[in-house]
């Protein structure tokens, strides 16, 4: 009898649900790959560590910058890249300042905005947007010779099978010119701002390939897609040493002065233009290594090249997907089942690459610059938060390093308004450094972003010293938050506004006040930060308590909820129904709260589906949509939103986010999949059940494993 006791506890060791979940990461991950066979610009690939990007064509390097500038360009960037223009005029950000009484009482806050006259503060406005801007490092490429020994095309490559394999992180590139086959290898250095390259071909023995560095001006543009090469003049390049097996060059423009050192194979490092270098590999080779790294300082670095990248790719690859949480949906009936499998571990990859730094990336990663390369604390809720989802806190807590470097700016611009606490910049460099904007300066919805993604890493594994590390920052945020609202004697509540410009963007500050999104998220928050006090066993803050107690209603008119208080004509006025949705955030992002009724939240997203003009929205609108029905109990609504037929929310073969031609990536749409994607399948704090976010009506067939609960 005792034998059979064992023998039948085995067999329900080996035939546990835990067991009957576990993935075949590498199996998932792998079948993803991508492939390319034809110079597509929106297909580029990139390799990277979080902090440092370098992005390539279908050559593997960066041989074909200008053709692929509309695309998906051929960045390469850092986090620290960054440089300034002249302050010729000897503007002040001061000078970018105005002053606004929204609320009548006498206030007088200074906010910075894009101020059209006077000429010279209307100037001051534009240098202080451009100034500091993110670099683009330089374009580091092939140079190929057709026989006749003109420089060839990328139309003249042929036979072009590239493949990056994602479990690995490195990419193989192969293609003819006039016959002659070339294979590239490309991987970058995880723990340095360093690409490895290896090279085979016969094209080396007959002069025909040889290697350039060159090196791009910052246009001073909202974009800066790694390929503009005027202004010559205005900054410099020269070897500073170099030998048959190495050189080291600076590059100094006109705040920024940095060195890029390359090893290769035996062969020449000479200068072939105004900013361009070229290394030339001995005739002795038909296959070449090299290694280039980017840095702000001249240090002295050990040779490392394609072998050494390729170690260090591999292990950090492979620990990362062994890492944290994974999903395979495979055999699922639901057409839409591969595609967002897809979508999944694309954006892994590029969030990884793109966004893993100690600072909120910007929007369009590390591959070229929108709003001049500057991060948004309002997207780094899309940006972080399915790090901690994903059981992989430990780069969110690393992104929230940059909270700690701009906590003095934030409360400086406080105070500047009248305000106790931190009221966190919108728009700003890595340091910080406040850029003027009459939209980024009203808005709100970053500021309780940092308590939301401190207690995500705080419910991670409860630990007492991630309330040590960031109770600060929290009390400071929170202290911002209950000193904002503005007291209504006649309602006895607090408002938030006038003087805000909701997540949905539309609205203008002056009329502003209560929109449903910010209202939810400014209660939730609240009482979370008061949770904090009690944790770390201090009394409650009073004054927090009065604003969480009489904080106003979400606006409701006609069993609907509002866009915001204000707009009485939330779905009747056009305008209104463009930008992001962001009255369904209440229910979504934040989760469920007192203040709200689901019913009426459930006949909200019945009007914004029907109603809104989903083709002025933006890639994160249709996961936060998602969100929304999940949580409503509407799985088959979640996936419809998921998958909108809106050019928004293309995702392009590479995984990317399009907008348009303007955002030709958009990294918050990535952030999203990943955070729905989370929530869907382990669920939210009150949710019932397996994968509640997805039908079961055995159309979806999931295993799934590390994922945590949202809150």
């Amino acid at each position: 009898m005792k034998k059979l006791v064992i023998y039948l506890s085995l067999f329900c060791i080996g035939f546990s649900p835990l067991n009957a979940q576990k993935i075949d990461r590498k199996k998932v991950v792998q079948r993803h790959n991508i492939v390319n066979v034809k110079a597509d610009t929106l297909s580029s690939l990139t390799v990277g560590n979080g902090k440092f990007a370098y992005t390539v064509d279908i050559t593997g390097m960066q041989s074909f910058p200008e053709y692929y500038k509309n695309g998906v360009s051929l960045g390469t960037q850092s986090e620290w890249g960054w440089n300034s223009f002249p302050n010729t005029e000897g503007y002040k950000f001061e000078e970018t300042l105005k002053p606004y009484d929204f609320n009548n009482d006498g206030r007088k806050a200074l906010y910075s905005v894009q101020i059209k006259e006077p000429e010279r503060n209307k100037k001051a406005v534009e240098y202080f947007r451009v100034n500091q801007h993110r670099l683009q490092l330089g374009n580091i490429g092939i140079e190929l010779y057709k026989k006749d020994g003109q420089k060839a095309k990328i139309s003249d490559l042929q036979n072009i099978n590239q493949k990056i394999d994602l479990w690995t992180g490195i990419i193989t590139s192969e293609f003819t010119l006039e016959g002659t086959p070339v294979k590239v290898w490309t991987a970058s250095f995880q723990n340095s701002d360093k690409i490895g390259v290896k090279i085979e071909s016969d094209l080396i023995s007959q002069k025909r390939l040889k290697v350039f560095a060159h090196y791009p001006s910052p246009t001073g543009q909202f974009l800066d897609d790694a390929a503009f090469y005027g202004n010559e003049n205005q900054h410099s390049t020269k070897i500073i040493s170099s030998n048959a097996t190495q050189g080291l060059i600076e590059h100094k423009l006109q705040t920024a002065d940095y060195f890029t050192q390359l090893y290769f194979t035996e062969g020449k490092l000479s200068e072939a233009g105004k900013h361009h270098f070229v290394y030339e590999p001995s005739t002795k080779n038909k296959t070449v290594e090299l290694s280039v790294e980017f840095s702000a300082k001249n240090q002295k670095t050990s040779k490392s090249l394609f072998a050494d990248a390729e170690k260090e790719s591999t292990s950090n690859w492979k620990s990362f997907w062994e890492s944290g949480a994974a999903v395979d949906f495979e055999g699922s009936t639901d057409k839409r089942a591969n595609e967002l499998e897809r979508r999944v571990v694309l954006s892994e990859y590029l969030t990884k690459v793109q966004c893993g730094g100690s600072n909120p990336p910007q929007e369009t990663g590390l591959t070229f610059n929108s709003w001049y390369g500057k991060p948004h604390t309002e997207m780094h809720w899309w940006h972080g938060v399915h790090y901690a989802l994903w059981g992989r806190p430990e780069i969110l807590e690393k992104q929230l390093d940059y909270y700690f470097r701009s906590f003095e700016k934030a409360k400086k611009l406080a105070e500047r308004q009248g305000y106790k606490g931190v009221r966190w910049i919108k728009m700003s460099d890595n340091d910080g450094n406040e850029s003027p904007s009459s939209v980024a300066a009203f808005l709100i919805w970053e500021q309780p972003h940092l308590i939301y993604m401190t207690e995500l890493l705080y419910r991670n594994n409860k630990d007492k010293k991630v309330l040590e590390k960031y109770k600060d920052l929290i009390f400071a945020t929170a202290e911002f938050m209950a000193d904002f609202a503005t007291y209504d004697k006649e309602k006895n509540r607090y408002n938030l506004g006038k003087g805000v410009i909701p997540a949905q963007e539309v609205f203008p500050a002056k009329d502003t006040y209560n929109p449903t999104y910010e209202v939810a998220y400014w209660d939730w928050a609240l009482k979370v930060a008061q949770q904090w006090k009690e944790r770390l066993g201090e009394k409650r803050d009073k004054k927090w308590d009065d604003v969480i107690s009489k904080l106003a209603p979400l606006p409701v008119q006609d069993n609907v909820y509002l866009s915001t208080e204000s707009a009485k004509d939330s779905f009747t006025f056009p305008k209104w129904m463009t930008d992001h949705p962001s009255v369904l955030g209440a229910l979504g992002m934040v989760p469920e709260s007192s203040k709200l009724d689901k019913k009426i939240m459930k006949n909200t997203l019945d009007i914004v589906w029907e109603r809104w003009n989903w083709e002025h929205t933006w890639g994160w609108d249709f996961p936060m949509t998602a969100m929304t029905a999940a949580r409503l109990g509407l799985p088959n609504k979640a996936l419809d939103a998921l998958f909108m037929n809106i050019q928004t929310n293309t995702y392009l073969k590479n995984g990317h986010n399009y907008q348009d031609g303007r955002l030709r990536i958009y990294l918050p749409g990535n952030g999203g999949v990943l955070t729905t994607v989370a929530m869907m399948l382990e669920g939210w704090d009150n949710s019932t059940g397996e994968f509640p976010g997805f039908p079961k009506d055995g159309s979806w067939k999931i295993k799934a494993e590390g994922f945590k609960k949202m809150p």
